[in-house]
């Protein structure tokens, strides 16, 4: 039986061009029956099964520079650089409303992968009603390491699920999606080098020496994920979209008319694949 996927990668403001990809899909109605987001890709993507193109690129450029948003201030205040109440709570409740509502009823599975950082391991959860516990999920799941406070849910603690699956491709497999789509936020042939400052990153995360481990470790997987995801691209069995070059944005870019030329890359790049998404899609 077909099964389709959305599969949505992080890369923080890199996820403007995978919103600029998805609302093209929202606008031209094209659906799935499931979809995958890690960090931003969860952050982000949640806009996809709530049908509300045009929001993350919409609050991105107006609360981006605001200090409670993204700033050093709100790191040293909260222990997040991305202020959790801010971010978490005033935008979609008050200043942005999200529409869980539409969230709830659109029947798509949702789901989301974070880091549980006693394991290093990843692990998932299914979204189904945009309430609380699922925004501390798509928060966990972006939660970066050194510049967030792990996130407790139930009896775990999580940080970013781009530590250890950046890409979930395999997981949605996994589930029985078999015609899947994947947004990713680098150019084809992108590969991650060993990261920089092991050793602060290990001071850093010395009470989840697990996790450290899988930062010590996560170039590889990556870049073995990037590996399976070429030759299943190449095998026409999974679609992938991608900027045609590097986006030249930071991971904290807060510029308006960056993330707008960002989100307008994505914005070319699913218009230019919508047909051949369409046709992937219904065969």
């Amino acid at each position: 039986m077909k099964k389709t996927a959305l599969i949505l990668e992080g890369g923080a403001m890199r996820g403007m061009f995978s919103c600029g990809v998805t609302d093209v899909f929202l606008e031209n109605g094209v659906e799935f029956d499931g979809a995958a987001g890690i960090s931003a890709g969860a952050a982000f993507g949640c806009n996809f099964k709530s049908r509300q193109a045009g929001r993350a690129i919409r609050y991105n450029k107006r609360y981006g520079r605001d200090p409670r948003y993204c700033s050093v201030r709100s790191l040293v205040k909260t222990g997040d650089l991305y202020g959790a109440d801010f971010c978490y709570r005033q935008i979609p409740d008050v200043l942005d409303p999200f529409d869980r509502d539409a969230f709830r009823e659109n029947p798509m599975a949702f789901y989301v992968g974070a880091t549980d950082v006693m394991t290093g391991e990843a692990v998932y959860h299914r979204l189904d009603d945009g309430g609380s516990d699922d925004i501390r999920w798509m928060r966990a799941s972006a939660s970066m390491p050194l510049v967030s406070r792990p996130v407790r849910i139930g009896d775990r603690w999580l940080l970013d699920g781009g530590i250890v699956d950046a890409v979930p491709f395999a997981y949605m497999e996994g589930l029985g999606y078999n015609r899947n789509v994947a947004v990713l936020t680098q150019p084809k042939g992108y590969r991650k080098s060993p990261v920089k400052g092991m050793a602060l990153f290990r001071l850093g995360l010395r009470k989840y020496p697990a996790v450290a481990e899988a930062m010590a470790h996560r170039h590889e997987r990556y870049n073995a994920q990037m590996e399976q995801i070429d030759a299943r691209e190449a095998a026409g069995i999974l679609l992938v979209i991608r900027p045609e070059a590097g986006l030249g944005i930071s991971r904290t870019e807060n510029d308006p008319e960056q993330l707008e030329r960002v989100y307008r890359l994505g914005r070319a790049q699913g218009e230019k694949r919508l047909e051949e998404v369409r046709a992937f899609l219904e065969r």
